[in-house]
């Protein structure tokens, strides 16, 4: 019911957005210039599908489009003559034609042909409800085919990004690369470094935060361009591990079974998946059996290094590294004191952990004993979640004769412990019990 509701809600978000693009259309039109809706919404609707968000194409040059939306457009894309306008806190594009060098052109078709993908080279005529498609993008999604328009080689090294970009569309809409384009893109693989890592980075969110991300690490692996792109990634192949624990096969196997599970998984819960085992390779040990002494901690490093190469934002970084060094600490929740058992579900990325220690569990032993037993002891705790001062401040330490330094830090620390087991309930217990175990002096 929830989803259905979700649904109805994207459906009228769309269609206010829709008309808000129409009367951006028909302004453009009423002071003599060409206006189509192009691209993925044009797609979308064709796929039956709300289109999220609306791009429009037009013979206007930028400072014509300035002048018939004055205060209201945006420079997003000065080399490519994109404008942004924003209307009732929604975004749309406009772009000016251009022709398949990036210049001008007063030719709606020569600006389709100059677009990445025949799914992607579409325009809608709103005002005639007619859709014009020069490079036969409604037959290749009818056929769920990702084709490029004209040369592939000529439009993967224009933009080197259509290379992973072609790995996207395939993954988040379920279509089949096409061979002649999926011939280039493996040849052109390593190019994809050229691209911008802003751009990287945002490719891959969609990749990994969409309906499949498993299908899109296995088609990044089949372009070559994982290996390219995170080639810490590509390292997992062939790494082996206990079968008592991983039946189901090597490091970048259990990997891709994880990311099978998800759809539309957070941003922090797709990459914890995505790297959480990255650093089995570097910590192989093969002695009475298979071991990884500390691949978590090394993984948290290389993760936190990845992800700053990727320009990820410093709070997505620290919630991902942050999954990625405490993923082996759910098995210790059942030996845990009181006091750390709670510690751990106050984390403020606890649940995303949770839910990566349940995928790490079934894509693998399939045991959720532990799981079960975090279930029902975090259940207990949400209705009682208060982590309580500690009884004693600074202020009351020094009056006691303590003085100021790191002491401090680690009697507030074992204090509150206590007083989460119900140890220490009152100042003057507090007092006598840090009187009794620390040196004042």
């Amino acid at each position: 019911m929830a989803g259905l509701n979700l649904l109805v809600l994207e459906m009228k978000k769309s269609s206010r957005k829709k008309e808000t693009a129409l009367k951006i259309v028909r302004k453009l039109r009423r002071e003599g210039f060409a206006a189509y809706f192009v691209g993925g919404c044009v797609r979308d609707m064709l796929m039956r599908k709300a289109p999220r968000d609306f791009d429009i194409a037009t013979d206007a040059r930028p400072v014509q489009t300035r002048k018939v939306f004055p205060g209201e457009t945006y420079p997003v894309g000065a080399k490519f003559g994109t404008l942004l306008l924003v209307r009732n806190k929604m975004p749309y594009q406009i772009s000016t034609f251009r022709d398949k060098k990036g210049k001008y052109s007063p030719s709606l078709l020569e600006d389709l042909s100059s677009r990445d993908f025949t799914i992607n080279g579409l325009a809608y005529e709103p005002l005639k409800k007619k859709i014009i498609d020069p490079g036969g993008g409604k037959t290749d999604i009818r056929q769920k085919r990702i084709c490029a328009i004209g040369d592939a080689y000529s439009k993967f090294r224009q933009d080197p990004l259509r290379l992973i970009r072609a790995v996207r569309l395939a993954a988040t809409l379920g279509f089949k690369i096409e061979k002649r384009t999926l011939r280039t893109v493996k040849k052109m693989a390593a190019a994809v470094k050229r691209a911008s890592k802003e751009r990287i980075r945002d490719e891959l969110i969609l990749i990994f935060t969409g309906p499949n991300p498993g299908l899109g690490l296995e088609l990044l692996d089949e372009t070559r361009l994982l290996k390219n792109l995170l080639p810490q990634v590509d390292k997992l192949k062939g790494v082996r591990q206990p079968k008592a624990f991983h039946p189901e096969g090597d490091v970048f196997k259990h990997t891709l079974l994880m990311l099978k599970k998800l759809k539309k998984p957070s941003l922090v819960l797709a990459l914890a998946c995505l790297f959480h085992d990255i650093g089995k390779p570097r910590t192989f040990e093969l002695a009475e059996r298979i071991r990884f002494s500390g691949h978590d901690r090394v993984g948290a490093q290389m993760t936190e290094r990845i992800l700053k190469r990727l320009k990820f934002s410093n709070k997505e970084r620290e919630a991902i590294v942050s999954c990625v060094e405490n993923h082996m600490r759910m098995m210790e929740a059942p030996k845990m004191r009181r006091a750390t058992l709670k510690r751990l579900f106050v984390r403020p990325t606890f649940e995303q952990e949770f839910k990566l220690h349940y995928i790490d569990c079934i894509a693998s032993h399939g045991d959720l004993t532990v799981w079960r037993f975090l279930k029902r002891e975090y259940a207990k705790f949400k209705k009682r979640p208060v982590i309580p001062k500690p009884l004693l401040n600074g202020h009351e330490l020094i009056k006691i004769g303590f003085t100021p330094g790191p002491i401090f830090g680690k009697i507030l620390k074992a204090m509150v412990d206590l007083q989460l087991e119900g140890k220490l309930k009152s100042k003057s217990a507090a007092k006598k019990w840090a009187a009794n175990n620390f040196k004042k002096r």
